[in-house]
């Protein structure tokens, strides 16, 4: 599941990690346990509230939604997902400087209950305010529990990999169910008591977590690089600067929109993802800690950024133009039985958990070919192909339903996509960010996918109307282009890092 499903790196572990004898789960820790189920339950709660979330948004007042114009919905469901990754990178900041990432997943966690049970509470204010409070805390969450894992090991431990692999397959069981099961209430009940499915997940995830914490053995504890008495007036004084830009953004994008509502807010999330990319390649590139050869590497990660933008700005349609396109467009009759809409978001991560250890092999067999810039390509050029699919068959149907079997196999070409290109620009965040910047690498990589779903809230606003043919069709010619124009960049790539790596008398993997 984008980002959020794709193995998350190994981070380095703290001082005093667990017992290299504790092998009481599966040959690990106990405390991988606890943040297993931690995972698993909190992205059941995230991806089963995402699933009926443009739905609620857009049904009429009589079945018991918000009544927004499909157009307004899908833009906020999207901009919420921008607004989650923008966030990740302050809840990153905050364990890393503040309050730990153990506190920052608990914080996390409990503003996220709170969100879905605001949700869960038919009242259009408490609705608004739940999905900003999902948000705010999944930011502070989401970079901190994959952290935790690294930290329960220390650098020798060869069980590291094999760790972040369980892990992974706690996020993609959660996101696997999560849709069926809340779309399955949402059906007979209603939205809020989907909500309240999701509310439920939340709370077990904590239970789990606060259980579990002597399992941790203080994995998370500690600040790893606390602000200083004497560095607070330099800090407060950049928290003024970025709230002071961020409120500048907002009256643009209200000079923009003509309103001070949700458009205005939306246009100033898209605003900020676009311009946030943009500054962390400026400070870094100008950076007196950054040397010559640092700087090639910066250049070669920049076309390979916009390529994962472009991928996210499809692959995360999920929840937006492809949730419509289920409820819509789509025949829903398999084997007999009508499935929810939702069902078919469950179709990327049971892709997923059968796909990932048979590109895990592919990976080894040809040792880890081809470089990562045609991996990337490739990727894209998947997400693309998807979309084009999509449009010829809507072309196809006409006035009528597509099959079922379309929406499912789209979903498992942007799966092929994911694997090629998730896991290897996490790789490629680490190896091509800066020495001096390697704590803010995911912070970038949050990045790609925060911008991504801002283009996607900007272009469900302008192409309002349009067909879905040429909706799904336009923007799967553009990102195949952009995978043509990235694969002829390749050599440039690869020519820019092996540069580095002569400098510097080293060799990088993937290049």
């Amino acid at each position: 599941m984008s980002t959020g499903a794709a193995a998350p790196l190994p981070e380095p572990g703290p001082q005093t990690p667990a017992p290299g004898g504790d092998r009481r789960f599966f040959g690990h820790p106990l405390g991988l346990m606890t943040l297993f189920t931690t995972e698993l339950w909190e992205r059941f709660s995230y991806y089963g509230m995402r699933a009926i979330l443009v739905y609620y948004l857009t049904d009429t007042f009589a079945d018991g939604g918000l009544g927004l114009d499909q157009t307004l919905g899908e833009a906020v469901v999207s901009v919420y997902g921008t607004g989650v990754y923008l966030l990740s990178v302050v809840g990153g900041w905050l364990a890393d400087r503040v309050i730990g990432a153990r506190r920052s997943t608990l914080y996390g966690g409990m503003i996220i209950a709170t969100g879905h049970v605001c949700l869960a509470i038919p009242a259009a204010g408490f609705s608004y305010l739940g999905i900003v409070l999902v948000a705010l805390g999944t930011g502070l969450l989401k970079p901190n529990v994959s952290s935790m894992v690294g930290a329960l090991y220390d650098r020798a431990d060869t069980r590291r990999e094999s760790a972040f692999q369980i892990f992974y397959m706690g996020i993609n069981i959660g996101s696997l169910f999560s849709p069926i099961i809340v779309g399955a209430v949402r059906a007979v009940w209603g939205y809020h008591a989907g909500f309240s499915v999701a509310a439920v997940g939340m709370a077990v995830a904590l239970v789990f977590f606060v259980l579990g914490r002597k399992h941790l053995h203080g994995a998370g504890d500690d600040v790893p690089d606390p602000v200083l008495p004497g560095e607070r007036p330099a800090v407060a004084r950049l928290f003024a600067v970025v709230a002071g830009a961020v409120v500048l953004v907002y009256l643009l994008a209200r000079l923009v929109s003509g309103q001070w509502g949700v458009l205005a807010l939306i246009d100033t999330l898209s605003y900020v993802a676009f311009l946030a990319p943009v500054a962390f390649f400026v400070v870094m590139y100008r950076s007196e800690r950054v040397s010559d050869a640092e700087r090639r590497r910066l250049l070669a990660y920049i076309p390979l950024f916009v390529a994962a933008m472009l991928f996210f700005m499809i692959f995360e349609q999920a929840a937006t133009t492809l949730a419509t396109f289920a409820a819509d467009r789509t025949s829903r009759e398999v084997l007999g039985f009508t499935v929810s809409p939702e069902f078919f978001q469950s179709v990327n991560p049971a892709s997923i958990i059968i796909l990932a250890p048979v590109f895990a092999w592919l990976w080894v067999r040809t040792k880890d070919r081809p470089p990562t810039p045609y991996k990337f390509a490739i990727g894209l050029a998947l997400a693309a192909v998807s979309f084009l699919v999509l449009a010829g068959a809507s072309a196809a149907a006409g006035d009528g339903l597509t099959p079922g079997w379309v929406l499912a196999s789209v979903y498992v070409i942007q799966t092929l996509g994911e694997l090629c290109l998730s896991p290897v620009g996490l790789a490629a965040t680490t190896l091509l960010a800066p020495r001096a910047y390697q704590g803010q690498a995911m912070a970038l990589w949050f990045l790609a996918p925060a911008a991504g779903q801002a283009i996607t809230a900007q272009l469900v606003q302008a192409t309002a109307g349009a067909s879905d043919t040429a909706y799904f069709g336009g923007i799967g010619l553009v990102a195949l282009v952009c995978a043509g124009v990235l694969a002829l960049l390749g050599p440039w790539v690869t020519r820019h890092v092996r540069r580095a790596d002569q400098l510097e008398g080293v060799r990088t993997a993937g290049e």
